[in-house]
């Protein structure tokens, strides 16, 4: 029974370290730019080399 409650504590910890990252991730502007991935691939095809 103990082994039980260490590991919903354990998952608990995890849980909330995700959460945490995820939060520092959207206050440091990782995710601001949603318009240009969504556009790149137009623009892939500039730099190869034209083969013959």
């Amino acid at each position: 029974m103990k082994i039980i409650f260490l590991l919903i504590l354990v998952s608990l910890l995890i849980a909330i370290g995700f959460l945490a990252a995820f939060f520092w991730a959207v206050k440091s502007g990782q995710y601001e730019d949603d318009y240009t991935p969504s556009i790149r691939i137009l623009f892939d095809d500039k730099n190869e080399k034209k083969r013959d």
